[in-house]
């Protein structure tokens, strides 16, 4: 099982840098998602992987850390309001420029169609 979640943890993030990598900014925003949700499943993984323990003292015999839960739902909310601000930011840009690249050295005129 952690092998498993420490895979997905590292196929996340590799996808995550691979698309941030990319000169177009809807692939920034993919990429951005996808690290967050690998630093979800890692916050998440830190509070131990246990089956059927209840995060409350005193309710069963085994029991989980609620902090990692608290701290990922609370990662959650916050990357969604990142990524909705940034797909704004995302689109005042097209919008403005005409195009989504993100190299802003490049003149108009050099840029590849």
């Amino acid at each position: 099982m952690e092998a498993l979640l420490a895979l997905a943890i590292g196929l996340l993030t590799t996808v995550g840098l691979y698309l941030m990598l990319r000169q177009r900014t809807f692939p920034v925003i993919l990429g951005l998602t996808f690290l967050s949700y690998a630093v979800n499943l890692f916050l998440f993984a830190s509070g131990r992987l246990a089956l059927k323990a209840a995060p409350i003292i005193g309710t069963a015999d085994r029991y989980t850390d609620p902090l990692p839960q608290a701290l990922v739902l609370t990662a959650i909310v916050i990357s969604f309001g990142m990524t909705a601000v940034i797909t704004i930011l995302a689109i005042g840009g097209f919008l403005t420029a005409g195009h989504d690249r993100i190299d802003l050295d490049r003149d108009d005129d050099e840029a590849p169609t």
